[in-house]
């Protein structure tokens, strides 16, 4: 996951940070990286990005590393010796257990597992599940809730922590708010049409709503037909069966979500795996893909399907969609992105990695998308050809088995699209995105001015802070609520065992005095539990009110 010695990814070369300070690897015109200069072209057109990709995944020093197993150690080996305290009857156990007449069953899951959150997870439990009682948007409330018997139960004591800052939610354009006036329309389609659907696509479950956001999707994304469904994990889940099966073969990026890896998983195909953003393994599977063919026939594969995500949601990278999309054409296969991250998020006017690197989205052969983040409600898209979707409208398991969207979010998803694409007269949507940038480069380049540990593209409002230690992510996250600040922190198993992380989502609702008072709060919190492992920091307190090279490029 972390490139060795640190630095930066360029293009997917790995540079040194001194390198890329000084932004001397430029690419422009012809693709000249991987030795594939032709396939990047498509009727004289360059489809490359002409600035400079910069990904940083700086690696811990070593003693941070060694520290990190070492409380990973001390904490299983008082795990084991609790689990024998409680085996002898000496500790009270207030785990669930098998019932008597089960006991000689096998574990409906894996012992270790079992361990991890018996001993390990249930310490930090209460960083977990907190649940808010406001709409998600920049200020939210959070139920303040307690634990007597360390974290096994939680009680509420009534009391509401107002306006925390939200920097965990991905409302990345902040249209996931309570209701005003503007959603009108959400109102009356809610009294016209009812909640819910009550059946699927297939049936009685296609409405007039529907119909008119496929349309709005397919315009907004440039292509020629979009499907919606009502689950943004079941669009990758569910519909990727529909699209390959066996005999056919799937490479998949190794930090792909969970929905890819599951929809890859049940489509019966083979599944290999190729290193993250790294253009050299994934051609090396395609090469031998088509001169090795299937194991054991030798037959040519049914098809080769790159399955790869627009914005990486754990690491904050940006998929190198020019290289891998002309190694999609030098061998023949098919490219499946899911832009739940990025769309919304990043281009000039929000349509995606598409949008960002210049490329044509009818060179990509299946779009996939959520509007759980960017528009704030929920459900997902698939687009593409028109062949491709109506296939899917025959073939998918969401469609056939799946409840449709409900019609008062299908209206949601409208009114968001309307503004970003600016059909509803003002230019709302448009100064969201650039704010939302604008916010981007502004909090990532005080991080890496603070010293901390950042993954992923300059561009991404997904920013990882790394903080190893299970101790410290603990702690992290407690010291914050103190601070009326609401943040996400993930660990193992969502994340490799010593790469515990706090994943901060911006959004354009976020304000210079929000972002200051995190900065402010994250800048402690560094020096309180020495989160700054950076090698490469530049000063160590900057200014945070400093705004005179954040101004968006013309």
């Amino acid at each position: 996951m972390a490139n060795p010695g640190g630095g930066a990814v360029c293009n997917g070369i790995l540079h040194d940070h001194q390198k890329q300070s000084n932004g001397s690897q430029r690419q422009s015109g012809n693709c000249t990286k991987n030795g594939i200069v032709k396939e990047a072209q498509q009727n004289g057109k360059p489809h490359c990005y002409d600035k400079l990709i910069v990904e940083s995944f700086e690696e811990a020093p070593l003693h941070v590393m060694v520290f990190t197993y070492l409380g990973y150690g001390i904490g299983t080996l008082f795990g084991y010796l609790r689990d024998f305290l409680r085996n002898s009857g000496i500790e009270k156990c207030s785990a669930a257990v098998e019932r008597p007449e089960q006991k000689d069953f096998v574990p409906l899951y894996q012992d270790f597992e079992n361990f991890y959150t018996r001993n390990l997870y249930m310490r930090i439990r209460d960083n977990w599940n907190r649940p808010i009682c406001s709409a998600p948007g920049p200020l939210f409330d959070v139920m303040e809730r307690v634990s007597d018997d360390y974290n096994w139960t939680f009680r509420y004591t009534g009391r509401i922590i107002k306006d925390v800052i939200n920097i965990g939610s991905y409302n990345f354009l902040g249209l996931a708010v309570k209701y005003d006036e503007s959603m009108r329309t959400v109102k009356d389609v809610l009294e016209a049409y009812g909640s819910g659907v009550a059946s699927t696509r297939h049936e009685m479950g296609t409405l007039d709503k529907h119909k008119e956001l496929e349309d709005l999707v397919a315009k907004f994304l440039n292509v020629e037909a979009a499907m919606v469904f009502g689950m943004g994990f079941a669009t990758n889940s569910m519909n990727i069966p529909a699209l390959v099966g066996k005999g056919c073969l799937i490479l998949s990026d190794e930090l792909n979500h969970t929905s890819l890896v599951l929809g890859a998983r049940l489509s019966g195909a083979t599944i290999r795996v190729f290193k993250h953003n790294n253009i050299q393994s994934l051609e090396k599977l395609l090469r031998d893909a088509v001169i090795y063919g299937q194991p054991r026939t030798r037959r040519a594969w049914k098809k080769i399907l790159i399955l790869v995500e627009g914005i990486y949601s754990m690491e904050g990278s940006i998929l190198h969609l020019p290289q891998i999309l002309a190694l999609k054409k030098k061998y023949k296969a098919y490219l499946y992105i899911d832009e739940a991250h990025s769309i919304g998020a990043v281009g000039p006017t929000g349509r995606g990695v598409t949008e960002f690197f210049g490329i044509d989205p009818g060179d990509i052969d299946v779009l996939m998308g959520t509007f759980t983040k960017s528009f704030g409600a929920s459900g997902g898209y698939i687009a593409g050809r028109k062949d491709v979707v109506d296939y899917l409208r025959a073939h998918s398991h969401s469609a056939v088995y799946a409840t449709s969207m409900s019609p008062p979010i299908a209206e949601h998803i409208i009114r968001g699209m309307k503004l970003i694409m600016g059909l509803d007269g003002t230019t709302q949507g448009q100064q969201r995105i650039q704010q939302l940038a604008k916010n981007t480069r502004y909090f990532r380049q005080k991080l890496n001015e603070m010293g901390f540990i950042v993954y992923g593209n300059e561009h991404s409002p997904v920013i990882p802070v790394l903080l190893y230690m299970p101790s410290k992510v603990a702690a992290f996250a407690r010291h914050m609520l103190e601070r009326k600040i609401g943040v996400v922190v993930v660990g193992f198993p969502a994340t490799p065992l010593a790469e515990a992380r706090t994943r901060i989502c911006l959004s354009a609702a976020h304000t210079r005095e929000m972002l200051d008072k995190v900065l402010e709060a994250l800048d402690e919190m560094g020096d309180l539990l020495h989160l700054k492992y950076s090698r490469h920091r530049k000063s160590a307190r900057p200014e945070l009110y400093d705004e005179t090279s954040f101004e968006l490029d013309d």
